[in-house]
């Protein structure tokens, strides 16, 4: 992995289970074998079998982290995606593929590397808004749309394999497990509801919002996901019952973005209140709120380590927050409009930020310096995303284009 931790899977008493190891401390100089007996200590799962695996892990990581970084990005090809506007776009995991929602009722899926159309994904009714792979496999897509639907396709072939029905009003936000059993999706019904790929069928539906959902996100290992509304909560849910385990109560206005840390230890909540707030994962108790910003925050997230928090912004900037002193670090000004999407590269020390000036920017994490303004799009970007290496960008516009950049 980039971020520093890996995910150990195991089995025990007949129940796959996972378990995540923090490499926080990892530096290019550390001694790999000393590191991976330290782990072996206090994490018996390490069996002699798979320690020369996780030595090999922990050397590929130090090889990352020792490599220097003055990419500068390149208009590698505007791709004219749809005939109508553009709602989203995501990569798989190795950002060999990336697909486009839009509301002329479809997804496509592309080639990154030609940038040509693979196929189109045809048969919702009403605009394709909220659109997913199931990473880190990639051979499936969801789709979740306005005509109340969310549909499951194979990458590969483009056929459905479900229609998933249930929801009364549009569905707006969706997710897979990291662990490819289960979507969830987010409608403006006020609920959202857990559908089981192999067989096709909801398993449950997380009822208890008094609004719309907008934004929701799984953690790591699975067991749990959170809903942010429109009713000024986010709620924590047990994946396994359905039932509402925490009710992240303090905001003062609708919630526009929620997310677990990789370790799943923390909450990051942003909201139209115009401010950001850390929540402990396990108990539910605020943290800290994150102040600042002169108007409502459009998006957060962390870094893939757990150590930052980025906000985004319809003032015009974006900020860095250390996630354990829940100081600022940076402040990110320079755009000419609000900033709808805000994202880290997997190594953390670069983000990108979209924004209704027409321009995407690329900012040092450390020092909020700016170091490229990608310019082109002749409409609001509303969509940006790194593929997993880090040295591709692709930014979705309101001028019906979607862009490439290496």
């Amino acid at each position: 992995f980039f971020f520093k931790g890996i995910i150990l899977e195991y089995v025990q008493g007949g129940e796959p289970k996972t378990r995540s190891i923090d490499l926080l401390d990892l530096r290019p100089d550390t001694d790999a074998v000393a590191l991976v007996e330290e782990i072996r200590k206090a994490e018996p799962l390490i069996t002699a079998s798979c320690k020369e695996h996780v030595i090999h892990l922990v050397r590929r990581l130090q090889e990352k982290l020792g490599e220097k970084e003055d990419h500068k990005f390149y208009l590698f090809k505007v791709l004219r995606a749809h005939v109508l506007p553009l709602t989203n776009v995501a990569f798989n995991k190795s950002g060999s593929r990336f697909i486009t929602g839009s509301y002329d009722r479809t997804c496509k899926v592309w080639d990154t590397a030609s940038g040509e159309e693979l196929r189109t994904l045809e048969g919702h009714g009403n605009v394709v808004y909220a659109i997913a792979f199931n990473n880190p496999y990639g051979d499936k897509i969801a789709t979740g749309s306005f005509d109340k639907t969310c549909k499951l396709w194979s990458t590969e072939t483009g056929k459905c394999y479900y229609t998933f029905r249930g929801h009364s009003a549009e569905i707006v936000c969706l997710s897979f497990n990291l662990q490819s059993t289960l979507v969830a999706t987010g409608s403006m019904d006020t609920t959202a509801k857990l559908w089981d790929i192999e067989k096709g069928e909801e398993i449950v539906t997380l009822s208890g919002h008094s609004a719309e959902i907008i934004a929701l996100s799984f953690n790591t290992t699975g067991d749990r996901i959170i809903t942010g509304s429109f009713d000024h909560t986010v709620a924590v849910w047990d994946v396994g019952t359905g039932r509402m385990l925490h009710a992240l109560i303090g905001h003062r206005g609708e919630i526009s973005s929620a997310q677990f840390n990789w370790d799943c230890s923390l909450i990051v909540t942003g909201s139209m209140d115009k401010t950001c707030m850390l929540w402990n994962a396990m108990t539910g108790t605020h943290i800290a709120t994150l102040t600042g910003h002169s108007d409502e925050i459009l998006d957060v997230c962390f870094d893939y380590a757990g150590q930052r928090i980025a906000t985004a912004s319809a003032d015009g900037s974006a900020r860095v927050y250390n996630a354990e002193t829940k100081k600022c670090i940076a402040k990110l000004e320079g755009h000419g409009g609000e900033i709808s999407k805000v994202c880290f590269n997997p190594k953390g020390n670069r983000i990108l930020t979209a924004s209704s000036d027409k321009t995407a920017r690329l900012w040092d994490a450390a020092t909020g310096h700016c170091l490229q303004i990608l310019e082109g799009h002749t409409d609001e970007i509303f969509s940006c995303a790194f593929n997993y290496k880090g040295n591709i960008i692709i930014t979705g516009s309101k001028d019906n284009t979607c862009r490439i950049w290496h």
